[in-house]
């Protein structure tokens, strides 16, 4: 807005102090919204970090559409669970046993927290190494697996190599991205494009076990 200039004539400045200007808190709380099941519109502080980056609320609310709302009985990890905000979707929709993953160990400690304040018996929170609990999870275990790892690390053909051999056959990877997967590089290993979504800089795809149909 133009400021307003002083009448013509006036013989006296203004003795009015300015209005004090109120500047964001540097370190504003963070928060995450779940958007479907128990949980619903539960809001969720997370740590201000940098690279930290929540999976948005459309690209969740398109990927439990995809999947469904009702995720009763599942078995879910999330291998690279950051905010936790992709576990804790999948845990408010009835998974039985969702499993987040995450290296930082303040991000870890967070996580509790927000487990704690859920009382999400079905959630765990697993200190440790995303790609290895893939690799280390049993053959056919897995209903759905969650990829988002941080975009500038090269984690993406190492998660999604284990990815085949750990799902159920009627089981389902989400991949987060900074481009898409082309269909040759993930029939390469074992998976084949069901969904996919771009939503500004982010690529979502919805993966399944090669060989398999909607």
């Amino acid at each position: 807005m133009t400021p307003k200039q002083p009448r013509s004539g006036a013989s006296r400045p203004s003795t009015k102090k300015s209005p004090a200007v109120h500047k964001p808190a540097a370190h504003a709380a963070h928060e995450i919204r779940i958007i479907g099941g128990q949980w619903k519109r539960t809001k969720l502080k997370v740590l201000d970090k940098p690279g930290l980056r929540p999976t948005p609320d459309r690209v969740r609310e398109t990927l439990f559409n995809w999947l469904g709302q009702d995720l009763t009985g599942w078995k879910v990890l999330d291998a690279f669970a950051g905010t936790g905000a992709l576990g804790f979707e999948a845990a408010s929709r009835g998974a039985k046993d969702a499993t987040l993953v995450e290296q930082d160990s303040a991000l870890v400690a967070q996580l509790q927290k927000l487990k704690a304040q859920l009382q999400a018996e079905a959630l765990r929170v697993q200190r440790g190494d995303g790609v290895a609990a893939i690799a280390q999870a049993a053959p056919g275990s897995l209903h759905l697996i969650l990829l988002d790892p941080p975009f500038d690390a090269d984690l993406f053909g190492p998660s999604l190599r284990h990815c085949a051999r750990a799902l159920a056959a009627d089981g389902w990877v989400y991949l987060e991205a900074p481009r898409a997967w082309s269909e040759d590089e993930l029939a390469a290993l074992g998976l084949r494009l069901h969904r996919h979504l771009k939503a500004g800089m982010v690529h979502a795809h919805l993966l399944a076990p090669l060989g398999t149909t909607a």
